[in-house]
């Protein structure tokens, strides 16, 4: 299973940033492999949404339980290629900023796609991290 977590400081409110994060109808504008979003049901502390990710000629749809609690955002994963989806985020107050605690843990049931992907991972994670870092500041600058 691959890993990943990071903590960022970030100039940005918790308040904006959890907006962010939880804007997933707005994914497939600036996070990059993530080429459609459905939103299939809302409710007051959680939405139940589809990505669409594609990378090199493969698209895979998956389906989570986006869950809002104070502060925190939990992804739950109910449907799709992996045979284990987990993330994450946190966020604290700190100054005049935020600092935002990131976690995910995957894995495909596909050999294929885990071979394909999995090399890239850590890669991928970071690029997805720097495109929520930018999207903030187009949006709150």
């Amino acid at each position: 299973m691959r890993t990943h977590s990071e903590t960022i400081i970030s100039p940005y409110t918790v308040e904006q940033l959890y907006a962010l994060v939880a804007d997933v109808e707005k994914y497939p504008e600036f996070i990059p492999w993530c080429v459609g979003a459905r939103v299939i049901d809302r409710q007051e502390n959680w939405i139940m949404a589809d990505l669409l990710v594609g990378f090199k000629g493969i698209s895979e749809n998956y389906r989570s339980k986006v869950h809002l609690l104070p502060n925190e955002i939990d992804i739950e994963y109910l449907q799709g290629p992996f045979s284990h989806l987990e993330n994450k985020w946190k966020f604290r107050p700190v100054g005049e900023g935020c600092e935002i605690d990131f976690m995910i843990k995957f894995e495909f049931r596909s050999k294929l796609l885990q071979a394909l992907i999995g090399g890239l991972f850590d890669r991928a994670v970071m690029k997805m991290m720097r495109a929520f870092e930018q999207r903030a500041k187009e949006i709150y600058d």
